[in-house]
């Protein structure tokens, strides 16, 4: 069939000659099934990818809780638990199409928890079984003198469904205000010069500090979830420096190019610009090149603020090092005759408000389960519980890029000059002598005499005086 293209022209202008309503479900009804297609089949690969992964993979997994408990004196620096995380990162194995989706693979991650029970505050680590001697192992190098203990999961000790005669419980997802590329505060910002000394104004203090004020009754958890990624994350972040440099992307090919490429075309295309300057009375720019004030910089950087300066130097250093699937949640929850979110949340918050950096990246609080209506209210308190339980990263709000640095200064052992007495510490060991050890036999010149009616010994001291002993 002969179709012209007049007649093309024409049932187009008539197409969009109608009412908008009625073009648009007109494109939805042509167009529209491809789309519900895409989406299906996306639901179809997720849930076939998590079915292999539960059926050959995720079902035998035992997940264990690692106490840890640190010496009393302790000089290691946040730099420390910046190595460990460091080493935690050697787990990560990128799975190929086959694995994935064939074999089940999913990558093992960990859970970064800070517990306060009545006041009394926890250091652990949550993990799958498997990987408990590179955890034991990382914390170990960096802290020889520390105390890992396999310890039951405290998740289990309150209500897992709500609402609850006892129990009330408020649970809050923490997500970046900005994307992943900007950083967050990091402790090397808590430095303080004092003379020639730099002094570490520990932010784990004050973190501490809002977990010890809680009382009888009450519990507060903090968790960070973490798992290695590849760093394809990296090249996002390139991104966005470029883009708050003002780079220049360089000019993209027109798929005629190779038309306009060669010489034939070249001068047929002179020959028009030249006619069409005749015309309009205007003068032809050297080379066939138009005139134009652009300076030839590659970016505006020489333009920029010494905060946005600091700033592209900050997400510079941020992808030095390794980074890590991330994402946070916060619980408090008490019995109902103390529970206090006043006293819990707000001291929360407020804790993890100095981690933020108001002209580059804040942690804030993406969902929670505070909500008017109370059978809603309930359901996210039921649903957020489980999902602390099991620590899962996907759940409520996306999850986030932090890199080692970042996550130390979120999550470590206090140092000494914190004073947080409430936070569990590795006991004192008294040394063994060593195997071996020479021992020397001493003599005392010892007189037996008669004193008081019974047989005792003598010895006399340089001094003169005179000492005795029962039991000769």
């Amino acid at each position: 069939m002969d179709i012209s293209l007049n007649s093309v022209l024409n049932y187009i202008i008539d197409f969009f000659a109608q009412p908008t309503i009625v073009i648009v479900w007109d494109l939805f009804a042509i167009f529209g099934w491809i789309v519900l297609v895409w989406l299906l089949s996306f639901a179809i690969v997720i849930f076939y990818a998590d079915h292999i992964q539960e059926t050959k993979n995720t079902h035998k997994w035992k997940f264990i809780l690692l106490a840890i408990d640190i010496p009393p004196q302790n000089v290691q620096t946040p730099l420390a638990v910046e190595q460990l995380f460091s080493h935690l990162a050697g787990c990560f194995n990128k799975p190929g199409f086959y694995d994935k989706f064939r074999g089940g693979y999913k990558q093992r991650w960990f859970s970064m928890e800070i517990v306060s029970i009545e006041g009394y505050i926890q250091f652990l680590v949550w993990t799958e079984e498997e990987l408990r001697d590179l955890v034991e192992a990382s914390v170990y190098a960096q802290y020889p003198d520390a105390e890992i203990t396999e310890v039951e999961d405290y998740v289990d000790s309150v209500p897992q469904t709500y609402p609850n005669k006892e129990y009330e419980v408020w649970v809050g997802d923490f997500s970046l205000a900005e994307d992943s590329a900007f950083p967050l505060r990091s402790y090397r910002e808590f430095e303080h010069n004092i003379s020639k000394d730099t002094v570490l104004k520990d932010p784990m203090g004050t973190f501490l500090e809002s977990f010890s004020r809680i009382g009888s009754g009450e519990q507060m958890w903090f968790q960070i979830l973490v798992e290695p990624i590849d760093n394809s994350w990296k090249e996002k972040t390139i991104s966005k420096i470029k883009e708050l440099i003002g780079e220049k992307k360089p000019a993209s090919k027109s798929p005629l190019s190779f038309l306009t490429d060669n010489f034939l075309t070249k001068e047929v295309f002179k020959s028009f610009e030249e006619l069409s300057a005749q015309i309009a009375g205007t003068g032809r720019s050297e080379g066939g090149e138009t005139s134009s004030s652009d300076s030839g910089d590659k970016n505006e950087l020489r333009y920029l603020t010494p905060g946005q300066i600091k700033l592209v130097e900050d997400m510079e250093k941020k992808i030095a090092k390794i980074g890590f699937k991330s994402k946070m949640r916060g619980v408090y929850i008490a019995r109902k005759e103390v529970f206090k979110p006043e006293r819990g949340v707000n001291a929360l918050l407020g804790a993890i408000n100095q981690f933020n950096i108001p002209t580059a990246n804040s942690i804030v609080q993406k969902s929670s389960t505070s909500d008017r209506n109370p059978r809603k209210k309930a359901q996210k308190q039921t649903d957020f519980i489980k999902a602390y339980r099991k620590r899962k990263i996907g759940f409520a709000s996306q999850w986030f890029i932090l890199n080692i640095e970042e996550l130390a200064t979120l999550w470590h052992f206090p140092m000494s000059h914190v004073k947080t007495p409430l936070v569990q510490k590795a006991e004192t060991k008294a040394a063994e002598p060593p195997v071996g050890l020479p021992l020397e036999e001493i003599s005392l010149p010892l007189e037996p005499v008669v004193k008081e009616g019974s047989l005792k010994a003598k010895i006399k001291t340089d001094t003169g005086e005179e000492i005795y002993f029962d039991d000769f």
